[in-house]
């Protein structure tokens, strides 16, 4: 509740409507978790499975310009409530669309029987009564859809192709999400890395007293490692590398990638080529996210 004087806007009201509002609804199996996923991939600031009170109140408070809520008959008399609720969103962010996501009976079957998951009507109906229920239930709020996509003979390649099309259009503005890791390989190798570089060719640091407490991310560390000849040679290879595999991975929507680059302990080295990597990476416009993992460990 707002205190007399208080600057935080009304609850329900939406202070600075976001530019774009997808809400995403529809058949239990249809893709709803998915779709999430490539939304947030493309930079939506996503929730899922919101409470339908509690819609009006988030977007009151955030000042994210692309958002994505995932709302289906999980909310209580969802069916019922949501329409009154959509109504007012139109209203109040002009920017606000609805994606109805569907399927056939034979493919949401299939996809009940592969994950093994109840469906959430189901209660002591089979899956097949839950699945027409649900239908049933949903049809006034699949009339209200801006958007209905049958998924039914999609593969998630050419579902995520779709909602960047209809939700995000800017290519620039669904790029492939890369993380550039640095470590040490005495403490491990990451897991679920795409690619890694070993880099304990380069000169190191570490024998150098002035420069052993340092990180890669200091001037004088960076300054010792581009001494040595093999320094430049290898980032010119590794650019040249990047510009010919990232297209490729891009042209099968891969979504994320995962680059790891090690040296011995994870503190000079691989800190350094991290962020150059980073660096040529934001160069061609990819969204990047750098971090040292090892950068402070002993």
């Amino acid at each position: 509740m707002n205190r007399p004087g208080s600057d935080d806007p009304p609850q329900g009201k939406v202070s600075t409507p976001p530019e774009s509002l997808v809400i995403v609804t529809g058949l239990s199996g249809s893709g709803k978790s998915y779709v999430y996923k490539c939304l947030e991939d493309m930079g939506y600031f996503c929730v899922d499975n919101l409470p339908l009170e509690l819609v009006e109140p988030l977007l009151s408070q955030t000042s994210e310009p692309r958002v994505g809520i995932i709302l289906d008959v999980r909310n209580p008399h969802f069916a019922r409530r949501f329409p009154e609720i959509l109504a007012r969103l139109r209203q109040e962010a002009p920017g606000t669309r609805l994606l109805f996501l569907d399927a056939s009976e034979e493919s949401l079957i299939r996809r009940f029987s592969e994950t093994r998951r109840p469906h959430p009507l189901s209660g002591d109906r089979s899956l097949l009564q839950s699945l027409r229920s649900e239908r049933e239930m949903l049809e006034e709020v699949r009339a209200l859809a801006d958007v209905v996509a049958d998924t039914s003979e999609l593969t998630v390649h050419e579902l995520r192709s779709f909602i960047q099309k209809t939700f995000v259009g800017d290519p620039s503005r669904a790029r492939m999400v890369i993380a550039a890791t640095s470590f040490g390989f005495k403490f491990g190798v990451p897991h679920d890395v795409d690619l890694l570089f070993d880099v304990r060719f380069l000169a190191n640091p570490h024998f150098v007293a002035e420069l052993k407490s340092k990180s890669g991310s200091d001037p004088a560390v960076a300054a010792y490692i581009e001494k040595d000849p093999e320094t430049p040679r290898f980032l010119a290879r590794l650019a040249e590398f990047l510009d010919y595999l990232l297209p490729l991975y891009e042209k099968e929507h891969k979504s994320y990638l995962s680059i790891a680059v090690g040296c011995t302990g994870g503190r000079h080295r691989s800190v350094y080529i991290a962020e150059r990597l980073a660096g040529m990476l934001k160069e061609r416009g990819f969204p990047v996210r750098l971090s040292h993992r090892d950068a402070t460990r002993e």
